[in-house]
């Protein structure tokens, strides 16, 4: 059950009841892609930073170790030692990202595996039962993500065709927590909206799903090449379009700034390897913007990554002791920027509801806009 606490313009400030605790929106998502975040951070070290909710991936748990073993091993949850909402995606984003290795057709899609080319089929039944396996709080439908920029033919067929995937995953879903051996027998589906960045298709297609009725609605095929400004413009266009009494999820964004403007437009949920991909590349955010602790500017700096971070990061170690680190290619270095930068996504949101909460989120998005940009 989602309560809307609270709206400023389009922003809102949520609360979202899950059989596994509730989350308060907006939020992060901090993407734990195989089961575990990249970077060697533990299920103790996201209790540390704030982490409210972690994503895994269907499509490569199904790969390794496999879903019906994680299912044996009594669910995610369990296997990666999780007290946390888990939200997996549905395998529909490899359609996207795996275009050389695949082929759509209307049951579903044939791939190769990216790891050893042995041949996976997945439709929007395997899709579910692969995450009723997983047992994960939240499970997305199995959508095609069509490229951003695609043409109006194109996408029209496509978007169709989730649709009528989407209908497919309800019905799997619905059997399936109705079996006696399911993990998670109170998993919720998110459907998704699609339609590159064609706002009369993404409107139609939002009507639609709307009437469908589901705990949860995501927007996807955005920041997959796309500018930020045909994002936003897709974003006004399409949320006033989806129920406001649900939650609301734009996948794979993005940057400090993506997220600011996105909760302006009513979005509730965020998601992006950023922060983590990032920080084992010595790349760390900031309010005064991002900063590579590569450069030889912090060689001899003994101050923190941030003077006003309260992470595990910044209250011990200096910026010449990680970059040492870092240089001398030690996974502690890599360990600490991806705590510090996920503790800084999850801060941002912290501040983000505690702003809605006062009615100063306008304020506060100006404020925090202003600091990235005079100090690129």
């Amino acid at each position: 059950m989602y309560e809307l606490l609270k709206v400023e313009g389009r922003a809102k400030r949520g609360r979202f009841h899950t059989p596994h605790g509730v989350i308060e929106t907006p939020v992060f998502m901090n993407v734990a892609t195989v089961a575990a975040i990249k970077g060697a951070l533990s299920t103790e070290d996201l209790e540390t930073i704030d982490t409210q909710v972690v994503l895994s991936n269907t499509y490569h748990l199904h790969l390794r170790p496999g879903d019906k073993l994680i299912k044996e091993l009594g669910g995610l949850h369990k296997f990666m030692v999780c007290n946390k909402p888990i939200l997996t995606d549905s395998g529909g984003f490899q359609v996207f990202s795996l275009a050389a290795m695949r082929k759509i057709k209307e049951e579903g899609v044939y791939f190769s595996s990216h790891i050893d080319g042995r041949k996976i089929f997945m439709g929007p039944e395997e899709s579910m039962q692969i995450q009723s396996n997983l047992g994960s709080t939240i499970a997305m439908a199995f959508d095609e993500c069509p490229p951003a920029l695609a043409d109006r033919a194109y996408i029209m067929p496509s978007v169709e065709r989730t649709t009528r995937w989407l209908k497919r995953c309800m019905d799997e879903m619905n059997r399936l927590n109705s079996l006696e051996d399911t993990v998670n027998k109170q998993q919720m589906l998110f459907g998704i909206n699609q339609g590159g960045i064609l706002p009369d298709v993404r409107i139609e297609h939002a009507k639609i799903i709307s009437e469908f009725d589901l705990p949860g609605y995501a927007v996807g095929g955005l920041a997959v090449g796309e500018s930020h400004e045909d994002m936003y413009h897709v974003l006004e266009a399409v949320v006033p379009y989806l129920p406001q009494n649900k939650p609301t999820y734009l996948m794979g964004v993005g940057t400090p700034e993506n997220i600011l403007e996105a909760v302006d437009r009513g979005i509730d949920f965020f998601d992006c390897v950023l922060p983590a991909r990032n920080g084992r590349h010595g790349h760390v955010y900031t309010n005064e913007g991002k900063l590579n602790l590569f450069n030889q500017k912090h060689e001899k700096d003994m101050g923190p990554i941030a003077a006003d971070c309260k992470c595990p990061t910044c209250q011990k170690y200096s910026r010449a002791y990680i970059r040492h680190l870092l240089k001398a290619k030690e996974m502690l270095g890599m360990r600490l920027c991806v705590m510090h930068n996920l503790h800084y996504f999850n801060n941002l949101m912290t501040e983000i509801r505690d702003a809605l909460d006062k009615g100063e989120f306008a304020a506060y998005k100006k404020m925090r806009l202003e600091g990235y940009k005079n100090n690129k």
